[in-house]
Formats: structure tokens, sequence, C-alpha cells
């Protein structure tokens, strides 16, 4: 996919890869893409796929997925007190415990404020060891990792369920899959968990500034009309995902059924606010004009 050689041009060591759910349309193989797994089909990548980057904050969406698998399996409840007092596991999902970034300390009400904290994450991954009876890390690995086929993908004994994974862009994409057709969790758990969780909530997006409203899901963040935004003008507002200090990102597209994933080794800054939407909406332009082709090209057999 020519829209890939955008990340030549970011200074960096990276690799990218875009994903289509085909929704049980099989015509769009008929364009060069790559089955994945069943309805998702690999549409282009560049890069090494084998390559192990730190994924830092897209750890999250691990970690976030586990809580999901645990929820399902009545380990834990969304309404479980967590946190501070008056949080629940929802709250801390969704960055609206009112836990400080980076410190276990309340500095806000639950449920008034959303502040982006990493503490969060890590007293939700104490709280899944003690449920589980388990390291959070190994609930990870079993509940997410193999089951998803994300077989790179590393959460060392000890690491932070904020920003502790290590994987492969194979791994990301194979995350991305997931996400398009879940198999990890029910697709009814997942559309639960992209839609705005504690709405209304204002808050600092990290990196591009304070969003009113600030929507959150519970452990993915979503597009809905933020600006600026770390994806494309062409992103529809359904669209959730999460992006990294490393410099990585992994975005899903529900309207264009459509996901790209990108992991590098150029730490986040000025450059990745710039270059990542220009990137999202050179993908999303490419897949629209190959949907385009191949809806002519149906239309033409048919005639």
């Amino acid at each position: 996919m020519q829209s890939l050689d955008l990340v030549a041009g970011w200074h960096a060591r990276a690799a990218a890869g875009v994903l289509v759910g085909t929704g049980g349309d099989r015509s769009a193989a008929r364009v060069g893409e790559e089955e994945l797994r069943p309805g998702v089909l690999l549409a282009g990548a560049t890069g090494d796929p084998g390559r192990r980057y730190p994924w830092a904050s897209l750890t999250k969406l691990c970690t976030a997925l586990a809580v999901l698998v645990a929820v399902e399996e009545g380990t834990l409840a969304l309404s479980d007190p967590a946190g501070p007092p008056g949080a629940t596991v929802a709250h801390l999902l969704a960055h609206a415990s009112g836990l400080a970034p980076d410190r276990r300390e309340a500095i806000a009400p639950p449920a008034r404020r959303r502040i982006y904290s990493n503490a969060g994450y890590e007293v939700l991954g104490d709280l899944l060891a003690e449920r589980a009876g388990m390291p959070a890390c190994e609930y990870v690995a079993a509940a997410v990792f193999a089951p998803a086929g994300m077989t790179g993908a590393r959460l060392a004994s000890g690491a932070s369920l904020a920003h502790g994974v290590e994987g492969t862009l194979s791994d990301l994409l194979e995350l991305g899959a997931e996400l398009l057709a879940p198999r990890v969790v029910a697709p009814e758990t997942l559309a639960a968990a992209t839609a705005v969780a504690f709405p209304g909530l204002a808050g600092v997006l990290p990196g591009f500034g304070r969003q009113d409203p600030n929507d959150w899901g519970l452990g993915f963040e979503l597009r809905d009309a933020k600006h600026p935004h770390w994806t494309g003008s062409r992103n529809s507002p359904g669209t959730f995902g999460h992006f990294g200090r490393s410099g990585s990102f992994l975005w899903v597209d529900p309207a264009a059924r459509a996901a790209c994933g990108v992991l590098c080794d150029r730490s986040f800054g000025p450059w990745a606010v710039d270059a990542w939407p220009v990137l999202s909406d050179a993908v999303l332009g490419t897949l629209g004009e190959r949907a385009q082709r191949a809806k002519a090209t149906k239309g033409a057999a048919r005639g």
C-alpha cells in the first residue's frame, strides 16, 4: 500500500500495517489482500513485521481487553470498587477515577474530570492479580496474547500494565484484527467498551491539549469530534484506539471497516502531531479508492 511509504519520511525505524474488515464479503481479496483471520484482511504493510518495539501506552488496549475478559468470566465486575473512594473498575478504565496521572493519589472526585492516569491502570493490574490469583502479566498473556495470536508480545513480570508491553507489528496487527472481528471478548462487550463512558467530562488528551468533552471508552480513546487529534480528518467520529509515547499508534474505524497500526523507535513529539493525521488520511483515501474500483469491477461483471 503506497500510502504507508509516508513512514519512510519520519526519520525513524518504523513498521506499519493496514487491515480491512470484510464483514463476510470476500470480494475485497481480489485486489491483493491477504487473509489474517476470517473476516479480516491485511491490506498492506511496510517495515520488519518481526522486530519487537516498546508499545508504551498501547499496552492499555491489552490491559483493557484483559479486564473485559475478566468481567465476562465473572472474575471482576465493572461496578466493583477500585482505586480512590467512590471509584470503580469502569472509572479506572475510562480515566475517570480522579487519580493523578502517575501517582495513586486522588486529585478530583470520580466522574468529575477526565484525568489520563497511568496509575489507574496499575491499580487495575493489582486488582486483576488479586482476583485472578495469578500475576497480572500472566493473566494478560493467557487472556489476550494467546487467543488473539499475539505470539511475539511480552509483558514482563513486574512491568506496568499502563505501558509495559513489547511486541512486533505482527502482534499489533493481530490486536487490530481482534478489534475489527472480536474473538477474545463478545462483540457486544467490545461495542459497549468503545462507547462513551461517563459522558461530558473535560480533560487533556496528552500531546493534543484540552478537549471538552474528552470522551473515552473503557480503555479505548475515542475520536468523536476532538480537534486537534492524532487520527485524520477522514476518520469517522466512531474511530477508537490508542497511541503511545514510543511513537506508535493503533486506530480502528468501524465506518471504514479498517484499522491502521504503526510501531516506531522515535518518541512521540511535534513530528507525530503533524505526521500521524497525514498518514491516516492517506490510508483511508487509498482504501476508499480501492473500494470504488472493486465496486466498479463487480458492477461490470454483473453487466
